[in-house]
């Protein structure tokens, strides 16, 4: 970006100020004037326009605000913004304001894939003026003024160039009158000795305000011919040249002319001084006749004034045309430009749409992918869970059917293995073997006992497992059994 504009004002010089500086960077700072609203974005009514070669619509047309509240203290305010303003690496809601501090980190926008930080990143700082100016960011006024600075310095107007230097027309035509009039009035003789002084002396007073300078030679003595000569160089590229260098000839002819004419009356009114000084009483006729030359000579001056001027207001006439012309023809041309910069934008953003558009086909066959993995492994686990239910409902079957006791239909208490292979409780099979010295269920003759700690251990993680019910019903027995012993 280009040189910050004249931002120096007399409080503002070799003081502090408060300002964004970018990150990484001795320029684009963007500066907090106090009072004034800073407005951020990519268009064009903004204090401050971001237009990211990288990612065009990174930054909104407004992207965010930043004012002083009531107190002084400076805030922002994300305005709706699609990428978001981050303040100290955490998003800001939408038009809600938060105050900033000294140091705080202003994040504009995201960064981009295979990138860590955004394009557009902030520090709060206050900074003294001499080292702060250099680096500021150019406003956009300031930006646009320039662009239009192109337009206006070709434009000028007839009323611009009138100065000190350079009559224009109607100061001439205002000297032309003046001299006119005075140059009717008659020559009055008060006597054979006296000299008709008083008309000749005040017809040289006039004379010389429009006599050139003793180091002007060229035809653009006139101080009309300055402005038409200028005006007629700058109008060289109009539509009708031709006619303007025949205008200008004929207009530097006609000055040489007057440039003649004034000599001659010089030569005159030097001529009547002479015989004034030379015969103080008489030869008066002379010096009439004399006069009456000179007047001759002032009425053919001002004739051909009053032809110049003539030419003149035409030549004027015909440079405005011109200029008319310049005019429509540069409105032609922005419009064109800006025809282009439209279409060069729609077909940046068409673009850009396209690619969204593969992106969100890309994104969604990913989604699709990942939903039916996911249905997948969904219905892979509920066959996982299903088959485990099996199991343990079988493994409930065993064990209900294989540890328990036929006897008193419980699990097995203190488990004993008969010489059969067999197992019982051992408080029931002692109460059986009161009875009949055989196994309950293959009949065999009863010759040993043998204590199942493996079965104990078995049951008794088994129960840990089941409801508490069947544990407190377990606790009892072992407690009726043991009582039973004892007695």
């Amino acid at each position: 970006m280009g040189e910050p504009g004249s931002l120096v004002t007399g409080d503002r010089a070799g003081g502090r100020s408060w300002c964004l500086r970018r990150v990484g960077m001795d320029a684009e700072w963007l500066l907090l004037e106090d009072g004034n609203e800073v407005t951020i974005g990519r268009g064009f009514g903004v204090t401050y326009q971001l237009v990211s070669k990288i990612c065009p619509l990174m930054i909104s047309r407004n992207h965010c605000v930043l004012k002083q509240n009531v107190e002084g203290q400076w805030t922002i305010m994300d305005n709706k913004s699609l990428n978001g303003v981050w303040l100290n690496r955490q998003r800001l809601e939408p038009l809600n304001v938060y105050s900033i501090h000294k140091g705080d980190h202003i994040q504009l926008g995201v960064p981009l894939e295979n990138k860590e930080n955004a394009e557009y990143e902030y520090e709060v700082t206050e900074e003294e003026w001499d080292r702060m100016y250099p680096c500021l960011a150019p406003k956009n006024d300031q930006m646009t003024g320039k662009n239009k600075g192109l337009r206006t310095k070709r434009k000028f107007s007839l009323d611009e160039l009138e100065g000190p230097g350079a009559e224009g027309p109607s100061n001439l035509k205002s000297k032309i009158s003046k001299v006119s009039c005075e140059s009717g009035q008659p020559v009055k003789s008060h006597g054979k000795g006296e000299v008709a002084s008083q008309p000749s002396e005040y017809l040289d007073l006039k004379l010389t305000s429009l006599e050139p300078s003793e180091k002007a030679t060229e035809v653009h003595v006139y101080p009309g011919s300055t402005k038409v000569i200028e005006l007629h160089h700058k109008k060289q590229k109009a539509s009708n040249p031709s006619a303007s260098h025949s205008s200008l000839a004929l207009f530097r002819v006609t000055m040489s002319r007057i440039l003649k004419l004034k000599t001659q009356m010089q030569e005159k009114q030097v001529a009547v001084l002479n015989v004034k000084k030379q015969t103080q009483k008489g030869n008066s006729k002379k010096i009439v006749k004399m006069e009456q030359e000179l007047q001759d000579l002032q009425s053919q001056l001002c004739a051909e004034q009053a032809q110049q001027q003539a030419r003149v207001e035409q030549l004027e006439k015909t440079f405005q045309e011109e200029e008319q012309h310049l005019q429509d023809l540069e409105k032609e041309q922005g419009e064109e430009d800006l025809k282009q910069q439209l279409a060069q934008a729609l077909q940046e953003h068409r673009a850009l749409m396209e690619e969204l558009n593969r992106s969100k086909k890309d994104f969604e066959a990913i989604i699709q992918a990942k939903n039916k993995e996911l249905e997948q492994t969904k219905e892979e686990k509920e066959k996982v869970q299903a088959q485990k239910e099996e199991v343990l409902s079988h493994v409930n079957d065993v064990l209900e059917n294989e540890l328990q006791c036929i006897i008193c239909s419980e699990y097995f208490i203190e488990a004993v293995t008969l010489n059969c292979a067999h197992s019982f409780c051992s408080y029931c099979i002692s109460e059986w073997m009161k009875r009949k010295v055989e196994c309950p269920i293959c009949r065999k003759d009863i010759k040993s006992q043998t204590h199942s700690l493996v079965l104990d251990n078995c049951i008794n993680k088994m129960v840990d497992n089941l409801s508490s019910e069947v544990k407190e019903r377990r606790i009892v027995l072992i407690r009726e059994r043991k009582a039973k012993r004892l007695s």
